[in-house]
Order: structure tokens, then sequence, then C-alpha cells
């Protein structure tokens, strides 16, 4: 206020009447324009100046000590309503924060604002090393500082933490209350602090970290400013508390959505668990085969899945699963053993599916059980039907009363025709045996892979005289022969080793004369002994294939088929021309095969025979005159003779 001024104001005082207030007019003023508080002491100084009465200047140092007192307070309401004002901001600026990374610095730079200090830093407790370490700063440039940890007891911090009480240094490096460290010390003097106060940061009994501000020079800090940081620090460990709230409970959200998807996950794998349950279990119910097992499997796997022979599935990978129960990868794949009883049937084979969840696996394990079922049930039907296709055979061979009727009947339930033409086999194998067992062992693979082909071609099969004899029915347009030969290396393939076969002369109406069986099989026993008597194991033939021997082997000596066979058109040609190419041959074999002899012998000319034996060779074949082609001619000729006389 100008000395004019409150000339001024005294002058008018003077003039008026005298007023008991009239010393704390100057006063009013300075508080109503909010002066410093230098300015309180120019009204008295200028009473003095003037020398006014002591009463007077009295007075105005009694009111301008009340006026100062009006003026503190009021300062301090204001003080304290910014406070409260930050406060409250404070409060609604953390409540609208959710992250911990968020709150930490607003809470640092909220502290550093409201007291006004260099700067300002916060500290977090560490349940598992038992100290604090910083967490976030304000205002700092120290790199050490930044990055210290306090044990508890360990600098003011320490021991705020410690105490949980606040505590407040003027001069923190000459301060004795709290126990210094090298290294605590080291980064405040990096700092530069000086005056640092500290309050710990509340949940109920429990510190979780300290708010600390600090200054890099002396100062002094005041209660209220205490108790205002202390304020805050509770708003702040409230706010601390509700962010970790707030990510553990995202936390347990996000833990939630992944489990949810995990359950949806599982579901859907129980789900197609439950549905190969379903399926399987119907394949089982409708007699299914081991391919619909593979086909149900993929599509409910969504991949490729087949049954595969043990010899072409890998080994390591197959004796794994055998060994362990279990399904194992091989490369993309997944293969599962398919066993019974310690045997070993095969496996199914899960194509191009490399991640295959446990369920998904379990599913391909209980698929191959299903499998070893299904081959086992069919292995026992199998056996069955072998069993009463024997039991057939083996009645057509040796009850030769039994009744015709009951005989077809059993046949049809075996979807066999007894009246169909019929061939009988006897098949046996010819590798020697090391012993017993493994003779045994054989004679059982022969005997199964007869009776799969007696099954397939709706035939008979059974064992008998240590090997097998088979009923098949002869096809239009196919040989005796033919059919010994294929069915020699049909089993000589499924048993892996060399099978000969002897076959009869084709039989009609089995049913009506069931004793023709009896004789066929002797007959193809004999081809049989004869191929093997002749080194010609591994083969299949019939008795029309022995040529003249042929009439040693065969049951009923078809003497006429016979010559039939060997000279039967040379007779027809004789028979149709008037002429007589067999005198011709009989009179060429009894002249050792001499044209001139024989031209003698018939009494014509050698060009005649020439001729004549040219026409034989036409109807015969080239090869007529070969040893053996001599030898069963001679036989049928004179076999013709005997026949015509």
């Amino acid at each position: 206020m100008s000395r004019d001024h409150v000339q001024s104001v005294e002058r008018s005082a003077r003039e008026a009447e005298p007023s008991p207030h009239a010393a704390e007019a100057p006063f009013l003023e300075l508080l109503a324009r909010g002066a410093a508080v230098d300015a309180y002491e120019e009204p008295v100084l200028l009473a003095r100046a003037e020398a006014q009465p002591a009463a007077r200047i009295t007075a105005l140092e009694h009111a301008k000590l009340l006026a100062l007192r009006v003026r503190s307070e009021l300062e301090g309401r204001r003080r304290r309503e910014a406070e409260l004002s930050a406060l409250f901001e404070t409060a609604h600026d953390l409540a609208g924060l959710r992250d911990l990374d968020a709150v930490l610095p607003a809470i640092v730079q909220r502290a550093r604002s409201l007291l006004g200090t260099d700067v300002a830093y916060l500290s977090l407790h560490d349940a598992a090393r038992g100290d604090t370490y910083m967490r976030v700063t304000e205002g700092s440039v120290a790199a050490r500082f930044q990055q210290l940890r306090l044990g508890m007891g360990e600098g003011l911090g320490g021991l705020v933490a410690q105490t949980a009480r606040p505590y407040v240094t003027d001069d923190y490096f000459r301060d004795g209350r709290f126990q210094h460290t090298t290294t605590i010390d080291a980064g405040v003097q990096d700092e530069g602090l000086v005056a640092i106060l500290g309050v710990p940061l509340m949940l109920g009994p429990q510190v979780i970290g300290v708010l600390f501000a600090a200054d890099r020079r002396a100062r002094v800090f005041e209660r209220e400013q205490i108790a205002l940081l202390g304020s805050f620090a509770a708003l702040a460990a409230a706010a601390i508390d509700t962010a970790n709230l707030l990510t553990e409970t995202r936390s347990a959200l996000a833990g939630l959505e992944r489990a949810n998807e995990i359950i949806q996950d599982r579901s859907a794998v129980i789900e197609r668990a439950s549905d190969i349950h379903d399926r399987l279990a119907e394949l089982v119910l409708r007699g299914g085969g081991v391919h619909d097992v593979a086909a149900a499997v993929a599509e409910v796997l969504d991949g490729t899945v087949e049954f595969t022979e043990s010899a072409h599935t890998p080994a390591p990978a197959l004796e794994a699963s055998r060994a362990e129960g279990h399904a194992v990868r091989h490369g993309t794949d997944w293969i599962a053993a398919v066993t019974a009883g310690g045997e070993l049937l095969g496996a199914l084979v899960l194509r191009g599916h490399p991640h295959l969840d446990p369920v998904d696996q379990r599913t391909l394990e209980r698929a191959a059980m299903v499998t070893s079922l299904l081959l086992l049930a069919r292995r026992s039907a199998a056996e069955a039907e072998q069993r009463v296709r024997g039991e057939l055979l083996d009645d057509l061979l040796d009850a030769r009363d039994r009744d015709a009727r009951l005989l077809r009947e059993r046949a049809t339930r075996l979807h066999a025709d007894l009246d169909a033409t019929h061939v009988v086999l006897a098949a046996r194998l010819d590798a020697p045996a090391v012993d017993a067992d493994q003779e045994a062992a054989a004679r059982r693979r022969l005997w199964s892979a007869a009776s799969h082909l007696a099954a397939t071609r709706r035939g008979l099969a059974a064992a008998r005289d240590g090997g097998t004899v088979l009923l098949l029915p002869l096809v239009r347009g196919d040989s005796v022969t033919d059919l010994a030969r294929r069915t020699a290396r049909h089993l000589g393939t499924a048993v892996h080793e060399a099978v000969t076969v002897g076959a009869s002369a084709a039989v009609d109406d089995l049913a009506a004369r069931p004793d023709a069986v009896a004789a066929a099989y002797v007959e193809a026993r004999r081809c049989l002994d004869a191929l093997r008597i002749l080194g010609r194991t591994g083969d299949g033939a019939a008795a029309d294939d022995f040529g003249f021997l042929g009439l040693l082997l065969a049951g009923d000596r078809d003497i006429a088929g016979f010559v039939d066979r060997t000279v039967g058109q040379v007779v027809a040609y004789d028979e149709r021309r008037g002429t007589d190419l067999l005198h011709t041959l009989d009179a060429y074999f009894a002249c050792g095969m001499s044209p001139a002899r024989t031209k003698d012998e018939l009494h014509v000319h050698v060009n005649t025979v020439a001729q004549r034996l040219e026409r034989v060779g036409r109807l015969l074949g080239d090869d007529w005159q070969s040893p053996a082609r001599v030898l069963e001619i001679q036989l049928a000729l004179r076999l013709h003779r005997l026949s015509a006389a």
C-alpha cells in the first residue's frame, strides 16, 4: 500500500467521529485484497512515522495481529480446500484407471504435484524376497537410485515399511534414526536428495509399499503435509489394490475363457469319442467288417484310416504299439497294433495326422480293439463254417448211404451245389518239417487256406491223410488240369510253401452217387503220388495228363477214353473217308518204323506209305513219332484192336 493512500485513510479517520474499530479498517482492506504479509506492517510504520498517539499505535498493532491471524486462517482453509479438491480429483482420476502400470505413475505424479517437491517415488513390497524395491519415480535423474532395493529397516523407506509409520528427515545423511547402507546412500547421493518424507501404503494392517516426497535442499515438512501425503497414500493403496483386483479379475476371466475353450474342445472330443463308440457298437452288432471300422474312425477323426497287414506296417512302430498297448506316432501317422491273445493280426493306421488329441488317440486304440474282436469273430465263424464244410465232405467220402435229400440241404446251407460237376483234389505240403509241432502247424495252415478257397469257390474242404482234400465245382470252359494247377499255385502262395495237387476226373450228381466222391478221391490221391514220384512237387495234374499211365491212375480205367484221346482222330478219319490209316500205323510200328519194309508188308508203293504217314502226322501232331507218343499210340492201337474183337 502506498504512503499517500495510508495518510489519506488516517486523515479521514481523524476527521470522522471516534470509533473503537478505526484501527482495524486498513487491515480489513488488506485482507479483502489478499495482500502479502509484509504489507500488514505499513499502517503501523506510518503511524509511528507521523508520531501518532501511543494508544493509536497499540490499537494498530493489535489489529495487525488479528488480521494476520485471520489471514493465516483463511490461507489454511484455502490450502485445505485445495488439498481436499486435489484428493477428490486424485480419487476420481485413480478410480478411472484400470491398469497397475497406469495407476502407479499417476500416484507418484500427483504426490509430487501436491507437495511441490523435486522428486516423488514409490516402492512396493516383494513378499518373495522380504524387501521393497523401487517401482516408479517422478523427477529422478539417477539410474542407480531408480534401481534401489531396501531391506526391512534399511534406509528411511525400509524403516517406514518395517514400522508401518511415516518418517521424515530434514537432512538424510545426518539422520541416525535409520540404518544407512552403502548401496542406499550411494543411490540417494547420486540423486542429490536431502529432505525426504515417507509414508506407508497400507491395506488393512499390511504394508504394501512406501510413498515418498523428497527435495534436493533442506526442508521442513509440516504436519499438514505429512497428513496430506498420508491421506493420499491411503487413496493410492486403495487404487493399487483395485488395480491388482482388476488385474486378477481379468486374469481369472482370461483363465475362465481359456477353461471354457478347453471345456468346449474337450466336449467336442468327448462327443467324437461317444459318436465313434456308438458307431463301433453298431458295427459289431450288425456284423460289420474291418474296413467298416476304419471308415467310421476316419470320418470321426477327419483323416484317412486303413487296416494294414503286419508285413506292410513299419515294424518298429508296430512292435512299440504292441508292447505298450497304445497307439504310437510314426512320422505324420499314428499306428495302433491289432492284437488278440499275443497274436499280431495287423494294425490300424491313421494317415497324415501328426497332432492327435489324447482322447482321439484312445479312440484309435479302441477301434483297434474292436477290429481285433471282429477279426476273431470272423475267424471263429470261418473256422466253424470250415468244420461244417469238412464234416459234409467227410460224410460224402465215408458214409455212402447218406440220404441224398439231406445232403443237398446241408450243401445248400453252405452255398454249395451237389448237382453241379465237381472235381476232387488231393493237396499236400512237400517241404520237410523240422519237428512234429512244426508239421502240425503247417498242416493247419494248409487246411485253413484250402477251407478259405473252398468257401470262396462254393466248394468243400477237409483235412485227411496228412493233407487236405477239396471238392470244387468245375466251371464250364475250364479243364481239370487247369483247376489242379491253379489250386496248387493258390495254396502254395497262401502257406508260403510248395503244395502239390492231384485231381480226379470230373464227377456229376454227387448227392445221388455219394460213392463217386470216394472213388474220385482215390484217383486224385494216385495222381498226387505220381506227381511226387516224378519229382513234380508244387505242381498240379489230373490222370489225363499222364498218358497211358493215367490208365493205371484212373479209378474207373477209362480205356475207351484213352483210345479216343490218343488215336481217336485217326479212327474217325478212317470211318469218314474209308481209308486204312490205322492198319498202316500197325504195319509201320511192326516193321520197326521203316517205310521201306512197311511198303512190302502192305504191298504198296513207298510214296503211298509216306503220304499216309504224313496224313497221320497232321491228325496226331508233329510229335507223334517221339518215343513217349509212340508208346502211347501203340498201346492205344492194341487196346482198340482188342475192344473191336
